[in-house]
């Protein structure tokens, strides 16, 4: 009888099973594949939110003896906005990293079985046993060599990502949900210049990546909404990310050309979701409770954010620390999950859409390209440290404004809205709150931010 049955022992797994047997539980972690072998394509960036957790739990130097670079800027390219912000810090952690999965899957799982958690991989499991009432009680499942194998907890946690086999078992329902939004094409390119920035480019409906990775690598890419995309070969892919990579940085394209691709060529695509976290026995982490597109890349900070608060609510209950039973602490992680995801959740969606950007949105951007303030907290928003609805505020909305270039290459509608809220008579707020009603429908589904906030005045 175990106390914990983790099942999936990558990313969200690993790091639940590491945590609650720090804690003294007895765990059992499950995982279907052979390691090291079965990892999945992923673009592995890790913000700073995953990166202090890394630190927290003694393993950010197991990663950075590795030689996997600091990633410290973060940048977005769109028309005439080009923004390249120093990324926000997180409890003194200001840097990102893009380690190889195979790398930070193997470090967690060693970290997980050095904490006391027994592992057995190439165990599939098919069943989730329950009792009378319903609640779940262990798996059952059966080994490498077709061996049938029952086992018990007093809890079963899926970790086994977006197909999650316990999500399915479970009946766990999907909510918020949205299609796949656009797919990607990315790949390891070798001879570039590792200057620890992340660049993303918007242009013609099409999203371009760059960043340093492991082994002198750096990942490079495309995404292009799903009516856009088109399969093709090697070649061919080649000329479409250096295409797109042309229109809107020719100096970043020419190196491109001049150097070349490590490896295949990888392609992903994915549908936006949450669901249920939590039932009787079980609960959900990682991509199997909540998944979002990858053009934010907050996969992996996300499933060691969720597993942290999973672990916390569980040893509340059972330590009696928290004072409430295991059932109503489980409740308390799925609000505090949605509460931590929500906001990211919409901004990623939006994001995803691969819309260009209007007129208004690019002088917003230059205008934050002059505000060390708001360069910071956009890539911040990026690297799920900011919230979305803090930074698209009236109040930080009315602050940019002070930043916006004059003249009659800026946008009539920014002007109209710089008189509204600076330079109307302070007796009428009502044109404070046109201000922001003006500036909302000029910022994508994104302003919608400022629609909930228009009828408030700015502080």
């Amino acid at each position: 009888m175990y106390d914990v049955i983790v099942v999936g022992a990558r990313i969200s797994g690993a790091a639940t099973a590491m945590l609650l047997s720090r804690a003294g539980y007895r765990v059992l972690l499950l995982d279907r594949a052979v390691f090291p072998g079965g990892k999945a394509a992923a673009t592995n960036l890790v913000h700073p939110p995953g990166i202090l957790r890394l630190k927290r739990w003694g393993l950010l130097e197991r990663l950075t003896v590795t030689g996997c670079p600091p990633i410290r800027e973060y940048g977005l390219q769109s028309g005439r906005a080009r923004l390249m912000a120093p990324l926000p810090a997180v409890d003194e952690v200001d840097e990102a990293y893009s380690p190889d999965r195979a790398t930070l899957d193997r470090i967690l799982l060693e970290a997980a079985i050095e904490s006391g958690a027994e592992f057995r991989e190439n165990f599939s499991v098919q069943e989730l046993c329950t009792d009378e009432a319903g609640a779940v009680t262990g798996v059952r499942g059966r080994t490498g060599d077709g061996s049938p194998v029952t086992e018990h907890a007093r809890l079963v946690v899926g970790g086994d990502g977006s197909n999650s086999t316990v999500a399915r078992l479970t009946g766990a329902e999907k909510y918020a949900t949205r299609p796949v939004l656009n797919k990607s094409h990315w790949a390891y390119w070798e001879g570039l210049p590792h200057d620890g920035r992340v660049r993303t480019h918007r242009h013609t409906h099409k999203h371009t990546f760059t960043w340093p990775t492991h082994d002198d690598l750096t990942i490079v890419g495309v995404a292009l909404p799903t009516r856009d995309f088109k399969a093709s070969g090697e070649e061919e892919r080649d000329r479409t990310v250096i295409d797109a990579f042309e229109a809107v940085d020719p100096e970043w394209a020419s190196l491109l050309r001049e150097t070349k691709r490590a490896g295949r060529w990888m392609t992903g695509s994915v549908p936006n979701f949450l669901r249920r976290s939590h039932g009787p026995g079980w609960a959900l982490v990682g991509d199997a409770g909540y998944t979002r597109d990858p053009i934010t890349a907050a996969g992996i900070s996300d499933g060691l954010r969720s597993a942290e608060l999973l672990v916390q609510a569980v040893d509340a209950a059972w330590s009696g620390s928290g004072g409430a039973g295991l059932s109503d602490a489980l409740a308390g992680y799925g609000r505090r999950r949605d509460d931590m995801v929500k906001g990211h959740y919409q901004y990623t969606c939006d994001h995803a859409l691969i819309d260009n950007h209007s007129p208004e949105e690019v002088e917003f951007i230059r205008a934050m390209s002059r505000s060390a303030t708001h360069g910071r907290d956009m890539v911040g928003v990026f690297a799920t440290i900011v919230d979305p609805a803090r930074f698209y505020s009236a109040a930080n909305m009315h602050a940019l404004l002070d930043h916006v270039e004059s003249g009659p290459g800026t946008s009539w509608k920014v002007r109209m809205v710089r008189w509204l809220v600076r330079g109307a008579p302070r007796h009428i707020p009502p044109a404070a709150r046109a201000g922001d009603r003006l500036i909302a429908r000029n910022l994508g589904s994104m302003g919608q931010y400022l629609l909930e906030n228009a009828a408030r005045p700015a502080r």
